[in-house]
This record gives structure tokens, sequence and C-alpha cells, in this order.
């Protein structure tokens, strides 16, 4: 399996001649007029994809620019609500795709893709992605909180030989969500590594760092990748942006 770290939460995972993405993303849209534009690059995946993972539709997971053109794309379900409740996912449900419940596994080509719990900072549904082939199996976490699903999801799963995890500890003050939470919306760096640790994983790779930092909307913590690698220690493997890995 070869990995190619893409911006902000996306990665691209490449086996048997296809190609998958999971959270690619090309620019913020909408989310500009709250955060501002991006502060690292956002590549395209390298090819043409044949299978995409979302993990949840926000805009900055569920870029209707980077899914366009997607044959099959695979998703968690849409909320519903009043305005301000699904304010921050209604556009993105757009994107179409195929809604995967949580434990529900599906075969696609060269990959087999489990859909497993993941919890929304903003309350909004969220699942994180188990993905096999080549014989190898990652799980990719978008921008979770830290949650008590890990157990289950490496004892239904099986041993991971990677984790993706988001990193940057985020405090945030949407006009959506008020009155702000004081409490991060996704893992810190060191819930991150507590993740890791209780998955056993061999290799964890922080993502969601650095693109967006938007104070007081949008803040994330000093250094992410930095503390992440310092307290995940040995099993820690920070991807630059473009970066490719052979897993």
């Amino acid at each position: 399996m070869l990995i190619r770290k893409l911006g902000w939460a996306g990665i691209e995972l490449e086996a048997d001649g296809q190609r998958l993405a999971i959270d690619p993303l090309l620019g913020l849209g909408d989310l500009e007029q709250f955060v501002g534009p991006p502060l690292t690059r956002l590549p395209p995946p390298s090819g043409a994809v044949d299978v995409a993972l979302v993990t949840h539709l926000h805009r900055d997971h569920a870029d209707p620019d980077a899914l366009d053109g997607v044959p099959i794309v695979l998703r968690p379900e849409a909320d519903e609500g009043t305005f301000l409740e699904v304010a921050a996912t209604t556009a993105q449900e757009a994107i179409g795709g195929t809604v995967v419940a949580p434990w529900e596994t599906i075969g696609v080509g060269a990959f087999t893709i489990t859909a497993v719990p993941a919890v929304d900072g903003f309350g909004d549904p969220q699942v994180s992605w188990v993905v096999e082939a080549d014989g190898k199996r990652i799980l990719h976490c978008g921008d979770t909180l830290f949650h008590g699903s890990w157990w289950k999801i490496r004892l239904r799963c099986g041993p991971l030989d990677a984790a993706f995890l988001p990193v940057n500890g985020a405090r945030c003050q949407f006009p959506h969500r008020t009155p702000a939470s004081p409490f991060v919306a996704d893992m810190d760096p060191e819930q991150a590594a507590a993740a890791a640790e209780i998955l056993e994983v061999p290799v964890a790779v922080p993502i969601h760092y650095d693109t967006i930092h938007a104070p007081p909307v949008y803040a994330q913590v000093d250094d992410p990748a930095r503390r992440f690698a310092a307290t995940a220690g040995a099993r820690a493997r920070v991807m630059a942006i473009g970066e490719e890995w052979l897993l």
C-alpha cells in the first residue's frame, strides 16, 4: 500500500493500480469567511481517484471540488434539524455518495472499507475509516474527539499497521455553536498519542494541523506535530504534505 499525505486531514492510498482518497481538500470555500485562506498547501491527489471516503460533512472534510468526478464516494449519514443545528453540514450534502453506517464493511476494488465510530466536536455525524489493501490495514480518524471506542475498533477490525490521527486540539467560536465550548473540538496531541497507545498501532501519523489557525474563531494548540511526536515516541511518524510512504 502506497500512502501519500495530502493537506489538512487528507491522505491518498494506492493499491493494485487503484487510488482511494480520504477527506481530500482543495480549498476552504465558504469556510474562508470565518477562518481565512488555508495556511498550508492543499495538493490534489496524484491521479484520478477511484473511491473517496468522507469522515463527515464539514466543509474542510467534504470538499465538493475535490470530490467532483469521483465515481464512488462513501460518507456518514446527514443530520436533520433546525437551521443552526445543521448549518455546518447542509451545503455539503450535495456531494451525494453512499451512506455507510458505523461497523458496516464495503468492498470496493482492491480496498476493503469499514466505517467505525467517531465523535464530532460539534455534534454532527462523523465516522472514522479502516481501510485494508495489499495485506495492510490503516485507520483514518478525520477530526474526532477522544472517545471510548478505541478498544472496540482494535478488537473488531484486527491489528492496525498505521493510524492517522488529528492532533491540533482546536478551540472554536463559530456563530452556529454558541456559547462556545471551553474544550477542544478535536483531539490534542496528547489525546491522539493516548489513542494510538490504546489502538496498539506501530505507526501513528499526525494529521489535521497548521492549515487553519484563526483565533479566536479557530485556534489550534502550539506546535501540534512536535508535541504529538514527543508524546507518542517511537510510534510517531510525521509526514510532510506530499510525502509518500510505502507501507
